[in-house]
């Protein structure tokens, strides 16, 4: 239904926005909002193949106006960035520019709300995320920030060519069980099929039956609630013939999840990186399993512990400016999460490439003697070494102390204790104390999201 590069110019009669003037079918009149949307997918099809140079030179010129808005508007910023001429920005003074922590938002929320937003910016959202350590964090965004949010989802259902005809179901968190007529807020742009939807409170069990009744065509949920749902699909030997392909956002994706959804249903998984204080971040390509970064909608800096932009190939800490909130703005913002810098991607884009998220900082195991990296479990391990394990969770409360987490369908046996208490350390590559706890149920975290590991020491 779309043309190779999945823009809007390739969209055929089937895919035209629905007329909001009575009698006027062909062309149609689409709606501001819809005229809107599609005219800024129109742009986007454009600056996507932009190289990186233009890009980058058309951010900056951005940044200079939030800036200029931001010291005129902004108490914490004003003092922040007294003496700064946004005018002679340039990469090596952007550098200098200090880092905007998670503490300082949690910390200066008043000074950091601008005091003019301008009228046509709409009205003022708040935005919040609880994290994984129950402090909450709360952002302040606009009519404008939540358009880019729909802009860019836009522009992922066209660079993966969907079917708008088909059913899409979603499982996640704030939702109750029901139908409507379209996906979301598209229906008025363009003409969709069914929308089913779910909470992910709900028992996989009873989420699995759910989706072989709605028989839905896309599924979008958190990667551990799919992770969950491929797994007891195997177990119970459930097809889901109608299923084209899973999407998930919200949590880290691991990298086990992509073959447990072919095992289950035979169809790929899409991600999308994104955060409630930034918005969708990046991208999933249409012909790689890498991510592209929305850049015109964000400057993303992965940066090495010195601060120092990363080169391909190498991991370091992801850093967010927003290059359209004017009501909070986030500049050069911390998001304490990791991602590998990539290179040029082979599609032709030039939109920055993430290599692949690697982790967040809490997921991160802190070793006695330094070292630090995100540690790997896969789920066969367990099993090999206790074929009783249906579930479990790692929490590091001190640097030589673990908690293991563990949900058994029978009592394990002392040999099959010390041989998980094997593999852990393996794993670990550090002899560790393991405290082994062996629960009926390991509940999800915040926003329902569930994390195999947890660091109370990595900050």
């Amino acid at each position: 239904m779309l043309d190779e590069h999945a823009g809007v110019k390739g969209m055929t009669r089937e895919l035209l926005p629905p007329s909001c003037i009575e009698g006027i079918v062909w062309p149609p009149a689409p709606s501001p909002r819809a005229a809107t949307l599609l005219a800024m997918q129109f742009e986007l099809e454009q600056s996507q193949w932009l190289p990186p140079a233009d890009l980058r030179k058309r951010q900056f010129a951005q940044i200079a106006v939030l800036l200029r808005h931001a010291m005129a508007s902004v108490p914490f910023h004003r003092e922040r960035l007294a003496g700064l001429d946004p005018d002679r920005l340039d990469e090596a003074a952007w550098l200098r520019l200090p880092i905007l922590e998670r503490t300082d938002v949690q910390e200066h929320f008043e000074a950091l709300k601008s005091s003019r937003l301008p009228p046509s910016h709409g009205r003022t959202l708040e935005y919040g995320s609880s994290g994984s350590s129950g402090r909450p964090i709360r952002v302040l965004g606009s009519e404008v920030t939540s358009f880019f949010w729909q802009v860019l989802s836009l522009r992922d259902h066209l660079w993966h060519r969907r079917d708008f005809a088909a059913r899409h179901a979603a499982i996640r968190t704030k939702l109750e069980r029901g139908r409507q007529a379209g996906w979301d807020l598209f229906a008025e742009v363009l003409p969709t099929g069914p929308m089913s939807l779910l909470g992910i409170h709900e028992d996989i069990d009873t989420q699995l039956d759910w989706l072989r009744a709605e028989a839905p065509s896309y599924l979008i949920t958190h990667p551990s609630n799919l992770r969950a749902l491929a797994k007891r699909s195997i177990e119970r030997e459930i097809r889901l013939p109608e299923l084209r392909e899973t999407r998930t956002f919200g949590e880290m994706l691991r990298p086990d999840v992509r073959e447990l959804c072919r095992q289950a249903w035979d169809v790929p998984v899409t991600d999308i990186y994104s955060a409630e204080e930034a918005g969708v971040i990046a991208l999933q390509c249409p012909d790689y399993p890498h991510y592209h970064v929305q850049a015109e909608n964000l400057l993303v800096e992965v940066l090495d512990p010195a601060g120092i932009p990363c080169r391909p190939g190498e991991t370091g800490s992801i850093v967010v400016t927003t290059l359209h909130n004017f009501a909070m703005p986030l500049i050069r913002y911390r998001l304490r999460d990791f991602a590998v810098a990539g290179s040029a991607c082979p599609c032709g884009r030039g939109l920055p490439v993430l290599e692949r998220i690697v982790g967040r900082q809490r997921n991160m195991l802190v070793v006695p003697d330094g070292r630090r990296h995100w540690p790997s479990f896969p789920g066969e391990l367990w099993v090999e070494a206790c074929p009783a394990v249906r579930q479990f969770q790692l929490i590091q409360h001190t640097p030589e102390r673990i908690e293991a987490r563990v949900v058994v369908a029978r009592a394990a046996t002392k040999a099959e204790i010390e041989a998980l208490r094997g593999m852990l350390i393996e794993r670990f590559g550090y002899p560790f104390l393991i405290d082994f706890s062996f629960v009926d149920r390991i509940e999800p975290g915040p926003n329902c999201k569930y994390e195999d590991f947890v660091s109370h020491v990595a900050g």
